[in-house]
């Protein structure tokens, strides 16, 4: 609808569409109208008071889209024709279903997705599950607009932790145990390693050669990165997340070099008491180190040789990067170096940063009682508290159908908890907060839903491409407005990064539906029809909006 106000006012005045599309308003109070356009910017153009150009507009100009345009001070505002807005809206979800906020906005263009990312022989920590969730979002709202995306988990398979790891199990390494809970075995081989000052010079020897391609430090590599894999695959068929690429910081070991000799024929590298480094403090993001005075490579040097492959591989138009805020230098500096490289596409590499887990005093979110809080550990408890709920409430399903629904929604707790937070703020993991059937959480949301389609078993109901209405009620009207916003939501959504956006939206249009089954009666009411059409299509948007979130409906609670 912005867009046809775009085109009213552009064929008036001449402004151009996108500056009038940035400037429409959606007033607080719907007496003022559905949409609001300031005139301020016209005065300087029209050399006249915004006030008097609101006048003169809003009495020359009309649409059958609109009942009324009206002149408010400097403000035009338009009142929707909601019996027309009703219908077309309604038809288009009926008619398009699970494509309805959907268009082809990004089509022909690819997006890489660098999400999730964790350590190789460390546990699926909670904040893994932050880049793994948004980052799955953005690629889903991505996809939605026609874009092509490649989600890529790049572990953290490399590095001289690896060394010490290896070093650590020959010598305290148990193989019954490393079947039992590989995980658990290798991190605690690792910290009673890295205490031990004996192990510091044996576990650099096995590091290098595992960089030289030795064949018995390949060999235990490959055994802790496969068992690794093995544990979160599980974590990932839990979320139902699944990647594109699987790649890791190892695939670049023996390509850095020609990175760094690229940066040496731009003339870009420095040494640095026997490190090399680019130096960055003309741009006041201070000295980026490409390599350490004993030959070892960092982060950087990867992450540059990464990004060229990727760029060399997909032709990407975008590539984004979901990674926490505590890593917004590093970004900045690899990022610059591969601008100053002359690789134009690396102002298409943006950083999506996120905030931190904190427990329920506030504090970060890593430890409980000493012990490192693992991703599996928490879906499994969260699965159990929801198993509880459901028990309680319900005596009569089956064991099957109670689990089924427990993960349901465990999940949607866990995801909706996270999501309906902007990315950037630090968030309380309260997850029995956020298994609440009340307020603003996962299963509300998903009680909701069930609601909505189980008036539409009771009524027998039967889509038709003929709805018939005559007047539309308050909230009847309410919530076509806010279906009708859909399309511009997710849009929104995807270029702020902000799987908010949808989150926040679910939640308000869930909380109109649940004041109009409150208040209106639906089975039975004169426009019955007109009504479970309503419903339907409320029904379709949330499990359109919540799939964007990777959260999956549930018919009944």
């Amino acid at each position: 609808m912005k867009e046809k106000i775009a085109d009213l006012m552009h064929k008036k005045t001449g402004l151009p569409k996108e500056q009038i599309l940035s400037l429409i308003e959606i007033p607080k109070d719907s007496s003022l109208g559905d949409y609001a356009f300031p005139c301020f910017s016209l005065s300087i153009l029209l050399k006249k008071n915004p006030v008097e150009i609101a006048k003169e507009i809003s009495s020359d100009i009309s649409s059958p889209d609109f009942e009324n345009i009206q002149a408010v001070g400097p403000y035009l505002n338009f009142f929707l024709d909601r019996k027309h807005l009703a219908s077309s809206v309604i038809q288009k979800i009926l008619k398009e279903r699970s494509k309805y906020g959907s268009s082809t906005l990004g089509k022909g263009k690819t997006i890489v997705i660098d999400l999730s990312a964790p350590n190789i022989a460390k546990p699926f920590g909670i904040g893994h599950l932050r880049s793994t969730i948004i980052g799955n979002a953005i690629s889903n709202l991505a996809k939605s607009l026609g874009y092509k995306t490649i989600k890529i988990n790049y572990l953290g398979d490399w590095g001289t932790q690896f060394g010490m790891l290896i070093a650590g199990y020959k010598k305290w390494g148990k193989e019954q145990e490393l079947k039992k809970n590989p995980i658990k075995h290798l991190q605690d081989i690792y910290v009673k390693a890295n205490v031990d000052e004996s192990m510091e010079q044996e576990a650099r020897d096995w590091f290098r050669k595992l960089e030289a391609g030795d064949k018995d430090a390949l060999k235990f590599w490959k055994k802790f990165r496969d068992l690794s894999l093995k544990e979160f695959n599980k974590i990932y068929s839990l979320l139902n997340i699944k990647f594109d690429v699987l790649s890791g910081e190892s695939l670049y070991n023996k390509k850095m070099d020609a990175t760094i000799n690229l940066l040496k024929s731009k003339k870009l590298i420095k040494k640095d008491k026997g490190a090399e480094v680019v130096d960055l403090n003309l741009y006041g993001i201070g000295v980026c180190l490409i390599r350490k005075s004993d030959g070892a490579t960092l982060y950087a040097t990867r992450d540059i040789t990464a990004a060229i492959d990727r760029y060399n591989s997909y032709k990407f138009d975008k590539m984004i990067y979901e990674v926490g805020s505590e890593q917004s230098l590093h970004f900045k500096q690899f990022f610059k170096v591969l601008e100053l490289a002359g690789f134009k596409w690396a102002n298409n590499c943006v950083h999506v940063a996120h905030g931190l887990y904190l427990d329920r005093d506030g504090k970060k979110f890593a430890t409980r009682k000493g012990k490192t809080i693992s991703m599996s550990e928490i879906l499994d408890e969260t699965i159990e508290l929801a198993r509880r709920e459901i028990e309680n409430r319900y005596q009569d399903l089956s064991k099957k159908e109670i689990e089924s629904r427990a993960k349901s929604i465990a999940l949607s707790a866990i995801l909706y908890g996270d999501l309906k937070n902007y990315r950037m703020n630090d968030i309380i993991f309260d997850i029995e907060r956020f298994l609440s059937f009340e307020g603003d959480t996962g299963p509300y949301l998903l009680y909701t839903f069930a609601r909505a389609r189980n008036i539409l078993r009771k009524a027998k109901y039967k889509p038709s491409s003929k709805i018939e209405f005559s007047d539309l009620s308050d909230l009847e009207k309410r919530i076509v407005f806010a279906l009708s916003q859909f399309p511009s939501v997710v849009e929104n959504s995807y270029m702020q990064y902000s799987p908010n956006l949808i989150a926040n939206y679910s939640f308000q249009l869930a909380q109109l539906f649940n004041e109009f089954y409150h208040k209106e009666k639906v089975i039975g009411a004169e426009n019955e029809h007109f009504r479970l059409s309503l419903v339907d299509s409320f029904s379709q948007v949330l499990k359109n909006a919540l799939s964007l979130l990777n959260i999956s409906v549930i018919e009944r609670m």
